[in-house]
């Protein structure tokens, strides 16, 4: 078998690439995989198995985010001196003191407070589409409810919308022609959020609000506050990050229930009951996020293989949440699913995903509210995806929504 993880044509046309996971798993689950010299990628290791992704990720002092950052492509020093400075590239100690401070504004009491809005937010959405002759369920529902959600969690006022939507896809949308964006256009976006965030603090600090951008700017019981530069990287994070994978999670959870539809009915029969596991199925079916890296600091093994400091090290999360050593019947979709040890948040440990119970929020209140607002929802054309190795996204899902409500 031909292996290649990263292939973006081959992700834009069918997904991530499970009939290779799946052989990888069995036969050799850490892999040595070839790299690309036209596109600068050294060889690297795949690490396939949910027990070594779970190894890598909660071990950074051995598998580091900070010696060569935690994204894929290789970048020049000079660049990834800058990127360090976000919590993505950090390792312990600096990244624990971040996330300390940051995590202030997401700790499941604060976001349970935001369940009335998330839940006023999909009913406005869905009001909005009703009846409409044409429907992207992306565009229309998908993309704005992590946007909506994120101008709550900022303060920020509704109408900027449009302008987070716009810098999340120049910061991913690199490799795919419909955003025809380029390496100077990733970096004018991050600059134009970095000016924005800029502007907000000003006025948190001028007119002091107890939203989560208000908290993060105090000092904490000990005196520690982020700093400006810290401030701008984490809203520049919570931009492509809050937006990106719960987009995408919504986006594909809507398209397995239309390859699924026995499930879609088992939602519709019980919305209030289903919800809640449904969320977590749609994460671990859909893994929004595809992969990180990690560096080795230091010589070790890991499923059998000797890996070497400095040796490049990948972990697939939607071939780990696939695993069946882990996961009972994992190529059935089946959203009562219980326990469901999915990895889509990340491996645990230090860069365990920060906004997961937001994502988990507003997956379970969307799909709870289109079950019983919208039973009989169709899928009207063919899904379109991202091409991107990184994100597991979908740009567009053509739905019909007329005659379909509850009656």
């Amino acid at each position: 078998m031909i292996i290649n993880l990263v292939d973006p044509d081959g992700h834009a046309k069918s997904g991530p690439p499970h009939g290779q996971f799946r052989w990888l798993r069995d036969n050799e689950p850490v892999f040595r995989h070839p790299g690309d010299l036209a596109n600068d990628w050294p060889d690297f290791w795949a690490v396939t198995r949910h027990e070594h992704v779970v190894q890598v990720s909660r071990n950074p002092g051995l598998f580091s985010s900070h010696r060569r950052l935690a994204l894929f492509d290789e970048l020049p020093e000079a660049e990834r001196e800058i990127q360090r400075l976000m919590m993505i590239n950090q390792d312990p100690p600096d990244h624990t003191r971040r996330r300390a401070l940051v995590n202030r504004g997401f700790t499941p009491r604060v976001i349970a407070r935001l369940e009335k809005h998330i839940q006023e937010i999909c009913e406005m959405l869905l009001d909005d589409v009703e009846g409409r002759d044409e429907v992207d369920f992306v565009r229309d529902v998908a993309a704005p409810l992590p946007l909506y959600v994120i101008c709550e969690l900022l303060g920020a006022p509704v109408e900027d919308r449009d302008k987070l939507f716009n810098w999340s896809n120049r910061m991913i949308g690199t490799d795919d022609p419909d955003y025809a964006t380029t390496p100077q256009d990733n970096a004018d976006a991050a600059t134009e959020i970095y000016s924005y965030a800029t502007r907000l603090a000003a006025e948190r600090r001028e007119s002091p609000r107890d939203d989560i951008a208000g908290r993060l700017l105090r000092p904490d019981e000990n005196g520690e506050t982020l700093s400006d530069e810290e401030f701008n990287l984490f809203v520049l994070l919570l931009v492509v990050a809050g937006n990106e994978t719960t987009r995408n999670a919504a986006s594909g959870g809507m398209l397995a229930f239309f390859d699924n539809p026995a499930e879609w009915d088992r939602l519709v029969a019980d919305p209030a009951g289903l919800a809640a596991t449904a969320a977590d199925e749609i994460v671990r079916w859909v893994s929004p996020v595809n992969m990180f890296r990690r560096t080795a600091t230091a010589d070790t093994v890991l499923g059998g293989k000797q890996i070497s400091e400095g040796d490049k090290v990948v972990v697939f999360y939607p071939s780990a949440n696939r695993d069946e050593s882990v996961f009972a019947s994992p190529e059935v979709f089946d959203i009562a699913r219980d326990p469901n040890p999915h990895i889509g948040f990340g491996g645990g440990g230090a860069h365990f995903c920060l906004g997961n119970h937001l994502a988990k929020l507003e997956l379970r209140v969307l799909f709870e509210t289109l079950a019983r607002r919208f039973p009989r929802i169709t899928q009207t054309g063919e899904a379109r995806r991202l091409r991107s190795n990184f994100i597991n996204g979908i740009k567009t899902l053509p739905v019909d929504l007329r005659q379909s409500s509850a009656s």
